[in-house]
């Protein structure tokens, strides 16, 4: 594949990526880390950052690790502050952390309901105010990219609660673009279809398909017939959050082979 970034390309800067033991979030954290980036990495599993802070340093980069759920509001002001003291300022941040739960309204349990909006919505709005502030104080803008999701735009069967709380992240990124501008602080988010993540396989779960049948089917309903990978994303944040999206906040970046288009 052709590089889409010089290897120094986020060099000097620094990248918080919360949910980056896995997935997405492992897959965006390398690439940043590959192109110079300093990485601090947000996840709740020990074993998965320490996995991922070797693959980093493997690949010859710079990154660093802390452990909380993002649903907790003053873990949050603690992690931008610490990334902010490790690595001298905040330049980006990846509002990645999220869980997901399929389900008509009358099958989701309040506790089921209670986590999607900790995790998905609380979570990323205590992370933009946090970093909001960092970057404020900093004086020199910044940006932002929420995790929305296709199902922040369009309507699935079994998806209600998970698509409300990515809806509530598509309002969240437009308000707070108007409301930063002044800042030089750009909000945009990415809204990724079927891609390739444990995440995918646990959504058809329910209907007992091994991974190989999976992909087959999403094969027919993916315009593109194909299913997505981490670096698809990986290369939308980093477009997002480089110069060269300077002229480009509030948007909704659908990665999702074409699904929403129909």
């Amino acid at each position: 594949m052709t590089p889409l970034f010089a290897k120094d390309a986020f060099a000097g800067r620094t990248v918080l990526i919360t949910g980056a033991t896995s997935g997405i979030g492992e897959g965006t954290a390398r690439a940043f880390a590959a192109h110079g980036a300093n990485v601090m990495l947000n996840g709740r599993d020990a074993a998965r950052g320490d996995a991922v802070l070797e693959a980093v340093a493997q690949e010859g980069g710079s990154a660093a690790l802390s452990l909380g759920s993002v649903a907790d509001a003053a873990y949050c002001d603690r992690l931008v502050a610490e990334t902010a003291e490790r690595f001298g300022r905040l330049d980006v941040l990846f509002n990645n952390a999220g869980v997901c739960l399929h389900g008509p309204v009358d099958e989701t349990p309040d506790d089921a309901w209670d986590e999607l909006i900790a995790i998905n919505v609380s979570g990323s709005f205590y992370m933009a105010r946090a970093a909001v502030r960092q970057m404020k104080a900093q004086g020199q803008g910044g940006a932002i990219v929420n995790m929305s999701s296709e199902c922040g735009l369009i309507a699935y069967e079994r998806l209600p609660a998970y698509s409300a709380t990515k809806g509530a992240i598509v309002m969240l990124t437009k308000c707070m673009a108007m409301d930063h501008a002044k800042d030089r602080i750009r909000v945009n988010a990415v809204c990724p279809g079927d891609i390739d993540t444990p995440m995918m396989d646990q959504g058809w779960q329910h209907l007992e398909l091994t991974s190989a049948e999976i992909r087959e089917r999403l094969k027919e309903h993916i315009p593109l017939g194909k299913v997505g990978y981490p670096v698809d994303i990986a290369n939308a944040v980093m477009y997002l959050a480089s110069d060269a999206a300077g002229f480009v906040t509030g948007t909704m970046l659908p990665i999702d082979g074409g699904t929403t288009a129909r």
